[in-house]
């Protein structure tokens, strides 16, 4: 099948985000490492979430889903701090990135429903996770971050292409659609 990379960066940055470009998917290396930086549990969802490791499933299983797919497209939000600690630009830059995420999955979904969709951070679908007591309750709608799939997404950005860094004082969050 063949992709219309063109329509679907203006769809990227018509949703909202600051950056889109083609992924390459030949950048997706599964690595143990970042799996095991998750564990550090800096964003305290280690073991909180079913879609942060463990609870997502093993790195093998990860890779496994992944190479299901052969096209894929890489987006980014990028925010400009007044400082390093300008904490009102950094949750501005990731609700914006989460809402353009979401409104993207949505239209992208309805043309290829066997989307993998890979977001930045962990799954807020609900207030609280179920994990590890009960299933999820969403399954098909709750998303696992690239650094879940163990993707070092610097390097994926830079096998792609697509700038990482933005200059001093800026923030991005990255984020992939993966395409059937």
């Amino acid at each position: 099948m063949a992709y219309d990379t063109e329509a679907l960066v203006r769809e990227a940055l018509d949703a909202g985000f600051s950056s889109a470009g083609e992924l390459n998917v030949r950048a997706l290396v599964f690595m143990p490492e970042v799996r095991e930086m998750c564990s550090a549990d800096r964003c305290h969802q280690y073991n909180k979430n079913w879609r942060c490791p463990p609870g997502c499933g093993s790195i093998e299983e990860a890779a496994e889903r992944a190479a299901q797919y052969s096209y894929g497209i890489i987006v980014q939000t990028t925010g400009h701090m007044d400082d390093d600690f300008d904490i009102d630009t950094i949750n501005a830059t990731s609700e914006k990135h989460r809402d353009s995420f979401a409104a993207l999955v949505g239209g992208v979904r309805l043309r290829y429903p066997d989307m993998l969709p890979m977001g930045a951070g962990t799954c807020a679908k609900c207030e609280k996770c179920t994990y590890p007591d009960a299933p999820c309750r969403f399954p098909e709608q709750a998303i696992s971050s690239m650094e879940a799939y163990g993707l070092w997404v610097s390097k994926v950005c830079e096998l792609s292409g697509i700038p990482y860094y933005y200059g001093k004082l800026t923030l991005t969050y990255t984020s992939c659609y993966l395409l059937k």
